[in-house]
């Protein structure tokens, strides 16, 4: 375990990873917080990364402070860490707002809600 300051955006990553393992029962173990990823030579952090049961990246989340705005830049930032990590689904949330994405072959469809785990 490691100690984190509890920032505005880690108090939202906190809380949607708690309603992800509590609420809709997505296993804890198959749940990676702040990660890096490589974009080309920069190196960049997810905040969640779901696995499926198969150890496969299934669900990516990018978190926000609240007062920020789920604008298209944040889209585009998940969008970037998609082209390194594929994942079939994506949410954004800045723990008022939450939009999720599900992508299949190369187009994105909004989600009305979360996903069950697989």
């Amino acid at each position: 375990k490691k100690w984190l300051v509890l920032t505005p955006e880690e108090w939202v990553r906190q809380h949607f990873l708690q309603y992800l393992v509590q609420v809709q029962q997505y296993p804890s173990s198959f749940i990676a917080v702040e990660k890096t990823v490589k974009l080309g030579e920069l190196n960049k952090r997810f905040d969640l990364l779901v696995y499926d049961r198969l150890h496969q990246p299934w669900l990516m989340v990018e978190c926000k402070a609240m007062e920020v705005p789920l604008t298209e830049s944040v889209l585009h930032q998940i969008l970037r860490y998609n082209l390194a990590i594929p994942v079939p689904f994506l949410v954004i949330t800045n723990g008022k707002d939450c939009v999720g994405y599900h992508r299949s072959n190369g187009r994105l469809s909004l989600l009305t809600e979360l996903p069950e785990y697989l």
